[in-house]
């Protein structure tokens, strides 16, 4: 299967499919199974505050498999000072990109004066944006926005931000095209209520064609991922990548090449991984909790569900159990569903 070419325009080394940074979803164990599922993905870990990197627990806080690589750290703050320490240790511990949120919505993120509310500071960002690429000037510094904040619906506004971000350095936004709102909406009716409009990321590539673009926001297939080619760079999936995983895959081998694997085949690839945490004393629930839409949709996909969540806590449980549940989707013909 040969590569897209929806967009010809964009260089391969331009054309970013990347899996969204998800708080309590897209940790390790995630990562490294997104990997198997679209090798030339960009992953992104889940939003660590600042403070937490240069302070904290950085053994757990940004743990990483090898394999994970092309990984970046998203990082929450608003303190150039604190951000360029924390870009740095990224840097030193193996990171491909640190990308600042300035998107975030939750009433935790306002009170800390980061997140989404800083749209309405672009002169704050890009000296955070400055400060991390002096810091860690190796790898990339990016910047994952909305469009506004509340009633914020000029253009002029949102064009203003990037331009000034830009100026600072950043060559690349990945752009979740609703606005943030920050009062009457919990985190996750903003990933619903506010109306999506990609015609802005679109004309923010057309008017910028020097920035790397991405869209991100309700991309729920392949078919609509891939029509985002035409005006953009790439496209960032959140829920949809990890509820229905195999879209990965299918988006991975559309986008650039390579021949479509079996569910069955993905996951047992998965295995040596599995094994090894088991041994670390990892407990298996915490590794299959992300794998429970892999099967979404197909025969036996129900009953693979359920085989994981009830028996992944139970104590012993290993690769075994994951089999079993393989097996049931085994006994009806499965569907690869050819994008």
């Amino acid at each position: 299967m040969h590569r897209v070419n929806a967009s010809p325009a964009i260089p391969a080394d331009q054309l970013r499919l990347s899996v969204a940074p998800m708080m309590d979803w897209t940790d390790s164990h995630c990562r490294v199974f997104h990997r198997l599922l679209a090798p030339r993905a960009r992953l992104y870990s889940e939003m660590v505050h600042a403070n937490a990197v240069v302070l904290g627990d950085r053994a757990r806080l940004l743990a990483m498999d090898p394999c994970e690589h092309p990984v970046a750290l998203q990082l929450g703050g608003s303190e150039p000072a604190l951000l360029a320490q924390a870009a740095r240790i990224a840097a030193d511990w193996g990171y491909d990109e640190v990308n600042l949120n300035c998107g975030c919505p939750s009433d935790r993120v306002q009170a800390g004066r980061f997140g989404a509310c800083l749209m309405r500071e672009p002169a704050l960002v890009a000296d955070s944006v400055a400060a991390m690429i002096a810091a860690a000037p190796e790898i990339p510094i990016t910047v994952k926005c909305r469009l506004g904040v509340d009633d914020d619906h000029e253009w002029e506004r949102f064009a203003r931000f990037i331009d000034i971000v830009a100026e600072a350095g950043c060559r690349m936004f990945v752009v979740h095209a609703r606005n943030a709102w920050l009062k009457g909406l919990s985190p996750k009716e903003n990933r619903e209520v506010p109306p999506l409009r990609y015609d802005w990321a679109y004309r923010l590539k057309r008017e910028r064609p020097q920035l790397q673009v991405l869209v991100n926001g309700g991309i729920a297939d392949a078919e609509e991922a891939t029509q985002h080619l035409v005006h953009v760079d790439g496209a960032m999936l959140g829920r949809a990548a990890y509820h229905t995983p195999y879209l990965l895959h299918q988006l991975d081998v559309r986008w650039f090449g390579g021949e479509l694997r079996s569910r069955a085949d993905l996951l047992r690839a998965y295995r040596p991984y599995v094994e090894a945490q088991l041994a670390k004393g990892v407990f298996l629930k915490h590794i299959t909790r992300h794998l429970l839409g892999l099967f979404a949709g197909q025969p036996g996909g129900r009953a693979f569900r359920q085989v994981l969540s009830e028996g992944a806590h139970k104590p012993g449980a290993g690769w075994a159990l994951v089999e079993h549940a393989i097996s049931l989707t085994e006994r009806e013909p499965v569907s690869h569903d050819h994008p």
